[in-house]
């Protein structure tokens, strides 16, 4: 009797397996990260290690309108800050950080191909090595994902590696 009864439950168990189908999984979709969330990420791939970093002299007009943007930034007014690095544009047309800059307030605004070409004009006027070129591919890669292009946002993934230079060994 016990043996039937368990044989009974086992059926059963197998057939309610059997009968409710197990539930697929939708594809994986890439959840839009929040403004804050891409900047800090686009910031944190710049990050200088062990590596080799030129930086200009800067321009004491460009560095207010560069502490104004911050402030904007940083309290969340996003529009404020490329205000301000508007400005500092017009005083150094082709400095690529500015133009990088601009373009992670593209990012963070949801403008993606304003972003991607900002960042792609930085590219081209910069070191192409250390850190404005690990933030250039990471915005572009971001830009790209954000607008469903999988295969250029790999690219622009695989190209962050590239944008390392070791600094010249001192003896």
């Amino acid at each position: 009797m016990i043996r039937s009864a368990c044989a009974v439950l086992g059926f059963a168990s197998v057939l309610a397996a059997c009968g409710a189908p197990t539930p697929i999984s939708p594809v994986e979709t890439v959840r839009p990260l929040a403004a804050a969330e891409m900047l800090a990420q686009v910031r944190a791939s710049g990050a200088i290690g062990n590596e080799l970093d030129v930086q200009p002299l800067r321009d004491p007009q460009v560095e207010d309108l560069r502490l104004q943007a911050t402030q904007a930034e940083q309290g969340g007014d996003y529009a404020g800050a490329e205000r301000a690095l508007a400005q500092a544009t017009r005083l150094l047309p082709n400095d690529p950080d500015l133009m990088q800059w601009q373009a992670e307030m593209a990012l963070a605004q949801r403008r993606w191909l304003e972003a991607e070409t900002l960042a792609q004009r930085s590219f081209e006027r910069g070191p192409k090595l250390g850190g404005l070129c690990r933030r250039n591919w990471t915005t572009l890669q971001f830009a790209r994902q954000s607008r469903g292009d999988a295969a250029g946002a790999g690219q622009a993934r695989q190209r962050v590696a590239g944008c390392a230079q070791a600094p010249p060994v001192r003896m």
